[in-house]
């Protein structure tokens, strides 16, 4: 039988909620749960070095199996030591399958039973991934945690076509798993969409296999977050309790509050960085817009309650500056401090779930809940 390299345990629980504490014990190090995992999809994080996010707190990222496999390859990745040693991230890692590009190039690829063929974005190749490639790929990229591949339906879909993506998956299940090498960690995804019956259905098939950990997929896929709440309240619970929950892409703060309150662990998304490029900068007022002429002249931070170490004497003038004067500097800085304050986030949730103070918490983050300032 193969053994897996993790061990999770739950350190505490939250009595008034599903939260969970967790120590997420993995190769490349120990993850304190509940954990945001920024986005390094080619092998970075956009803008930032591994020391810098390193020096934020980080302990663990998430890289993309497609967009490695394409550039500059898993071969070559493997032959320079794995993808830790190629990128100098020293922490673990984990890596999208390849699912997500199901979903969002799912006008060019072709998808059947065996797998799906995609045309590559950079030259036009053709490319044939299955379950048992995408593992093979992630193993020989070295990484921490490996993600079964899935079928995600778009947004809108039909029940029939949510169905139909959910069959899929479940088909591919086992053959993912069949394909791990010795000591190589995968996690199922439960797909379903938004109807129960069908995220139920998932959730007891995949249990019944041998995951090391679970994520809910198929959310933060452009559906409202109206819609979203539900489905996680409703599926976070009906995964296992002692091994991980992950919940893919979502990554606004209160739908992580909300789902840590659900009981899931684990969290990614691109928002933090890829807003951080837009000059958009996350404080306890909301986000906010860096190049607003109202920071002009502003000898100061953008949020006095959001000064991290290292950033203290930039000031929100100079930010504004670098971007209109594009800058790269702009987008380096504004990301620095979008990653800080999520690394924050999380540190406050796991010292929420420890003290119970989630009114507390909820006041803080408020802005969140309904708009952001600019």
């Amino acid at each position: 039988m193969l053994t897996a390299a993790m061990k999770f345990d739950v350190v505490t629980s939250d009595p008034t909620s599903q939260a969970r504490l967790g120590k997420l014990t993995l190769p490349h190090g120990v993850v304190q749960t509940p954990a945001f995992m920024p986005v390094g999809t080619q092998a970075t994080v956009k803008t930032l070095s591994s020391e810098d996010v390193d020096a934020l707190g980080y302990e663990l990222i998430l890289a993309n199996t497609y967009h490695l496999h394409l550039r500059p390859g898993e071969e070559l990745i493997n032959r320079h030591g794995g993808l830790h040693r190629f990128m100098n991230w020293k922490r673990p890692i984990l890596t999208d399958s390849g699912g997500y590009q199901v979903m969002s190039l799912s006008k060019t690829r072709k998808l059947t039973e065996d797998g799906v063929t995609f045309r590559s974005h950079l030259d036009g190749t053709e490319i044939f991934l299955s379950p048992e490639k995408s593992i093979q790929i992630q193993s020989k990229l070295g990484v921490d945690i490996s993600m079964a591949l899935d079928v995600c339906p778009t947004y809108p879909a039909t029940k029939q076509q949510v169905a139909n993506a959910m069959h899929i998956t479940h088909s591919w299940a086992a053959r993912n798993l069949s394909a791990r090498s010795l000591g190589q960690v995968v996690f199922g995804i439960v797909q379903g969409g938004e109807y129960e019956e069908l995220r139920r259905e998932s959730a007891e098939y995949l249990s019944s296999l041998a995951f090391d950990g679970f994520a809910i997929g198929g959310v933060s896929v452009g559906e409202p977050t109206e819609t979203q709440g539900p489905v996680v309240q409703f599926t976070a619970p009906l995964l296992p309790v002692g091994k991980p929950r992950y919940l893919m892409g979502v990554g606004h703060p209160n739908d992580i509050i909300h789902a840590v309150k659900c009981g899931i662990d684990l969290f990614d998304c691109v928002l933090p960085t890829r807003m951080a490029r837009h000059h958009a900068i996350y404080t306890l007022d909301g986000i906010v817009n860096a190049t607003n002429s109202k920071w002009t002249d502003h000898n100061g931070p953008f949020d006095e309650q959001s000064v991290f170490p290292g950033l203290e004497g930039y000031s929100a003038a100079y930010i504004r500056h670098l971007f209109l004067a594009k800058e790269p500097l702009a987008a380096r800085l504004a990301t620095l401090h979008n990653l800080a304050f999520y690394a924050r986030l999380m540190a406050e949730i796991r010292e929420t779930i420890r003290n119970g103070q989630w009114p507390k918490l909820e006041e803080r983050y408020k802005y969140f809940r309904n708009h952001s300032k600019t």
